[in-house]
């Protein structure tokens, strides 16, 4: 195999650990270059900048769960009236807290990048998010719409939005649950998936209840 082919992604693997650990400002491409084991001009040559390459770290994470996401997402609305909004959830955290857990530990990195990212107030970390996680969020509000007759907009949005919360909460493996909970708390992943949809689900339908009620009171 040509190495030369294989420069990106070792360039990509090693700024993901970097971004993770120093930050953004804190990080440098010279550092990045030394955890990659390249000659610093090969960031340059072909990121252009630590701007677009912190940009190509979070893309790459991003597209592979999306693209789950909507795999997943899919298959459970063909299933029509069967599947529920626990499934719609399953499909939505599934993707990430595999990759946050995956014993390759490879997901990791990313985890820490992406709470930051999400959170974050300045403009880079919006323009990001918007760009990278939009249009999912989007196919999501549309399937709790779907899936629960009568929720207005602005319920099914925060809804996802309390969604998004908790699964940036599972990404990594703390070990919190675990010691809250005296050991009883295991990191099974489909455990995990399958309690936080349960909860999540709930949350939504008691939004719904409350535009019911909002709707009656008003008539």
């Amino acid at each position: 195999a040509n190495p030369r082919r294989d420069t990106p992604d070792l360039i990509l693997d090693a700024a993901e650990a970097v971004f993770a650990d120093s930050g953004f400002d804190g990080a440098t491409t010279r550092s990045i270059a030394e955890v990659a084991g390249v000659n610093p001009a090969l960031i340059h040559y072909h990121f252009k900048s630590k701007e677009q390459l912190f940009e190509a770290v979070f893309a790459r994470r991003s597209e592979e769960i999306n693209a789950r996401r909507r795999a997943l997402l899919a298959a459970v609305m063909e299933r029509g009236d069967e599947a529920g909004l626990e499934d719609i959830f399953v499909a939505f955290l599934r993707p990430t807290v595999e990759l946050g857990r995956a014993r390759s530990g490879q997901g990791r990195h990313y985890a820490r990048i992406v709470v930051h990212v999400a959170s974050g107030t300045d403009e880079r970390s919006r323009r990001l998010t918007s760009a990278r996680y939009d249009a999912i969020a989007l196919d999501f509000i549309a399937a709790i719409e779907m899936r629960v007759p009568g929720i207005d907009r602005q319920s099914a949005t925060r809804g996802y939005l309390n969604a998004v919360a908790i699964g940036l909460s599972l990404m990594a493996p703390t070990g919190r649950a675990r010691a809250l909970s005296q050991g009883a708390c295991n990191d099974d992943v489909d455990i995990l998936v399958h309690d936080a949809a349960a909860f999540i689900a709930a949350g939504i339908e008691a939004l719904a209840r409350r535009c019911a009620q909002k709707r009656s009171g008003n008539s």
